[in-house]
C-alpha cells in the first residue's frame, strides 16, 4: 500500500516539473512585470478545483474523486467547501442477500488550508476538511448493464469526518494551479450489517486541478527595456 501510494505521488510530482520545464518561455515574460506602486496589494483568488485518489479503507483499495470551490485570500489561506465521493472493493459477502459487496459513499464540508512560500512556483500547504458524510454497501456486479440497485437510506450510516493533510501546489499560471499529497481520514464509528467496518479511516494520495483566477488585485505594469 505504502509502495503504490509513493509510485502514485512520484509520478504526479514528475508530470508537474515536465509542465515547469515548457513552461520558462512564460516565467521570461512574466519577469518583466512588477508592481507599480508602494501599497501592498491584497491579492484575492477563486477556483473551482477536481481531485482524485488512492488509498484504503479497512486495509482494502479504495478510490476517491472530489468537487471542491474555494476563495483564496492574500495567496496565503483557502476558505470553502469540498465535497468527495469514494468507493471501496471490500468483497464483503452478505449473507442475507447471498451477494458480495463493495462499499461505497460520499462526505464533504468546509475546506481550510493555509499556504506556505506563496510567492514561490511551487508552495506547501496544508488543507484540513471538516464535515459529513455517509457509507453503505453495494453489490459488486453493480457495473453490469442489466444490473439495478434499489437504495434505501437504511443501507447507509451516516459519519463525521476531519481530514487532514499535506499539498505541494504548482503555480503553472494565474489561472491554472497543479496540486498533489497525501491525507489522512478519521471518522467516527459506523454501523454496517453485516460485517461491517466500525470507520471509514485511512490514508489516501491524490492530485488535483483548480481553474480559476488566483491574484486579482495585483498591480502592475511593463518595464522599460
Amino acid at each position: 500500500m505504502k509502495t503504490t501510494i509513493t509510485t502514485y505521488l512520484l509520478v504526479a510530482f514528475g508530470a508537474m516539473f515536465m509542465v515547469h520545464a515548457q513552461d520558462n518561455d512564460q516565467n521570461i515574460e512574466q519577469e518583466e512585470y512588477m508592481e507599480f506602486n508602494d501599497r501592498k496589494n491584497v491579492v484575492h483568488g477563486v477556483y473551482l478545483g477536481l481531485t482524485m485518489g488512492y488509498g484504503e479503507v479497512d486495509g482494502d483499495d479504495a478510490f476517491m474523486g472530489g468537487l471542491k470551490v474555494a476563495y483564496v485570500a492574500n495567496q496565503q489561506f483557502e476558505v470553502g467547501f469540498v465535497g468527495n465521493f469514494i468507493y471501496s472493493d471490500q468483497d464483503i459477502y452478505n449473507t442475507a442477500l447471498s451477494q458480495r459487496e463493495d462499499l461505497i459513499g460520499g462526505y464533504g464540508g468546509l475546506h481550510l488550508e493555509p499556504i506556505f512560500f506563496s510567492k514561490s512556483r511551487v508552495n506547501l500547504s496544508f488543507p484540513l476538511l471538516v464535515g459529513a458524510g455517509a457509507i453503505g454497501y453495494i453489490d459488486d456486479h453493480f457495473d453490469n448493464v442489466y444490473y439495478e440497485e434499489d437504495f434505501d437510506e437504511d443501507d447507509f450510516d451516516p459519519f463525521f469526518v476531519a481530514e487532514p493533510g499535506v499539498n505541494l501546489l504548482f503555480n503553472v499560471s494565474r489561472y491554472l494551479q497543479l496540486e498533489a499529497g497525501v491525507k489522512y481520514r478519521f471518522t467516527s464509528k459506523v454501523d454496517l450489517r453485516p460485517n461491517g467496518i466500525e470507520n471509514v479511516n485511512g490514508f489516501s494520495a491524490g492530485i488535483g486541478i483548480k481553474v480559476g483566477v488566483f491574484n486579482m488585485g495585483r498591480n502592475r505594469y511593463k518595464k522599460n527595456i
